[in-house]
């Protein structure tokens, strides 16, 4: 006799998204949080309501921040490892939450477009394609 396999299921971390990758969410309250005992610092945070009616608490990412109460923000998976109860992050450059100002390096994260200005590095295979 053949008996059914057990599916094995596996609590997700930010469980307030509920197998979605984001979700919008409106900001409650932005406030600052101290980190877990080796680090010392001034995080800031948000606690947010997300559009299926959960409050979590979602991490700011990056320096600087325009967010208020009722600011529309789009928050997603992975919070802050030394925050205690951050398990989401705010996506920058989305919705009433901007970019990091004058951000050069790693922009896709913080929400800034391409500068024109900047030369734009082409591997030498490609190269003959981007010159015509």
């Amino acid at each position: 006799m053949y008996y059914k396999k057990k599916r094995i299921f596996r609590h997700s971390k930010s469980a307030g998204l509920k197998m979605c990758p984001q979700k919008e969410s409106d900001v409650i309250r932005p406030k600052i949080v101290t980190p877990r005992k080796p680090n010392s610092a001034r995080r800031p945070v948000v606690k947010t309501k997300l559009s299926n009616s959960k409050y979590v608490i979602a991490h700011i990412p990056g320096i600087g921040h325009n967010l208020r109460k009722h600011s529309d923000v789009l928050v997603r998976g992975g919070g802050s490892r030394d925050l205690p109860g951050v398990r989401h992050t705010c996506v920058r450059g989305v919705l009433d939450f901007l970019g990091v100002r004058d951000k050069i390096r790693r922009r896709s994260i913080y929400g800034v477009k391409r500068p024109e200005t900047t030369v734009r590095r082409v591997r030498r295979k490609f190269r003959k394609v981007f010159n015509q």
